[in-house]
């Protein structure tokens, strides 16, 4: 608190985040070319700046110098709003977010469910974005990322759901505060107990960055650039932005969730100075695992991707749930959680391989008779 003023407190806190997510979005962008030209035997950007530093800096002031061009026959209001449908439910989610169990905007008694159900608004602005180009690659776009995210929104809100079952308060309590469940989980952080739930959850997001290998909705060798195509200027710089603030916000959840927050492995007597370099260093690895994912696999047919969402980690999550509430309603020890969770994510694993190793069903044309080829060559 600063002067005993909540206002100004408040007020303070906004403007942090305000001039974090910019700056956040300019480092990681020009991280993100480093780490994926370093994969793939490049340098990146290397001409402007000291090893191309100031490279991000000068695309983002070309994004705003850039002239803003709107087709003619797009819908105005729709193209021009969709932009903030994207970007607004994602900055909110982040809001509400803790970084340490004192530094917050604002925490919340349901903070886990108030971040996953904003956060899914985002899909709305896609759809707008892809309707309102009047374009019929932007209006693909948008239907596959209505599809893909729909579909793997389920399983991450199970995933999270797993956790929100077994997560207490000291007095005994189920909890939703992002605060009490990082504080619960102590020296053991939920991964141990929930692997399976960690893998579906990061798999999960992998498909809502619509990243590699779920970039299906923005393939630029099927649909040029998805629900985007249209826009230039500071309106595609908003869905990038977007972007980024939502690979942040699902980086950050993660690591409160399943990797103990600004506690583990030192438990719940870190002081403040070590609570904000612990849930960075968490933070910025599951971040560098997006972007190395992203690098290194290739993309999934459109039948391998909604297959996997609903044969694979829809059951698995349902199964992941069900495990939590034999345990809870037995007083089953966590080392058995712990064992069948284990054993759900080699399976997951398994099913992962077998149905990306699948080959593609040849389809091979029906015989024509005799008689009737040479009435077709008459």
């Amino acid at each position: 608190m600063i002067g005993n003023n909540p206002w100004l407190d408040g007020l303070l806190r906004i403007l942090v985040i305000a001039l974090a997510i910019p700056l956040s979005v300019i480092v990681l962008n020009y991280v993100e070319r480093k780490v994926i030209g370093r994969v793939q035997n490049r340098l990146g950007p290397m001409r402007v700046g000291p090893y191309g530093t100031l490279q991000a800096v000068a695309d983002t002031i070309k994004l705003l110098t850039k002239e803003d061009v709107r087709p003619h026959s797009a819908d105005r209001w729709t193209f021009e709003l969709a932009p903030y449908v994207v970007v607004v439910p994602t900055v909110v989610a982040l809001v509400t977010l803790p970084i340490t169990d004192d530094l917050f905007v604002r925490n919340l008694a349901l903070g886990l469910f108030f971040i996953l159900a904003v956060s899914t608004l985002s899909i709305v602005g896609l759809v707008m974005a892809g309707w309102g180009s009047d374009n019929k690659y932007a209006i693909l776009g948008a239907m596959r990322s209505a599809a893909q995210l729909i579909s793997y929104e389920i399983p991450l809100v199970m995933a999270a759901v797993a956790v929100a079952m077994v997560a207490h308060t000291p007095d005994g309590r189920g909890t939703l505060d992002l605060v009490q469940i990082v504080d619960g989980q102590g020296r053991v952080p939920y991964i141990v107990w929930q692997s399976l739930a960690f893998f579906i959850f990061v798999v999960a997001a992998l498909a809502e960055l619509y990243r590699q290998p779920f970039d299906i909705p923005v393939a630029e060798s099927e649909v040029v650039g998805g629900p985007f195509v249209e826009y230039s200027g500071m309106r595609w710089a908003m869905f990038m932005m977007g972007e980024y603030v939502n690979l942040v916000l699902l980086s950050i959840l993660a690591s409160l969730v399943f990797l103990g927050g600004w506690n583990w492995p030192l438990g719940n007597e870190v002081g403040p100075a070590l609570q904000v370099p612990l849930i960075l260093i968490k933070t910025s690895l599951l971040i560098l695992f997006f972007m190395w994912a992203r690098a290194i696999l290739p993309r999934l047919r459109i039948d391998q991707l909604m297959a996997y969402s609903w044969q694979v980690l829809l059951p698995l999550a349902f199964y992941q749930i069900i495990v939590n509430g034999l345990v809870l309603v037995y007083d089953w020890p966590d080392v058995v959680l712990g064992v069948l969770s284990g054993a759900g994510t080699v399976t997951a694993m398994f099913l992962t391989y077998r149905m990306v190793r699948r080959p593609v069903p040849v389809r091979r044309p029906a015989p024509v008779a005799a008689g009737a080829a040479r009435e077709v060559s008459v």
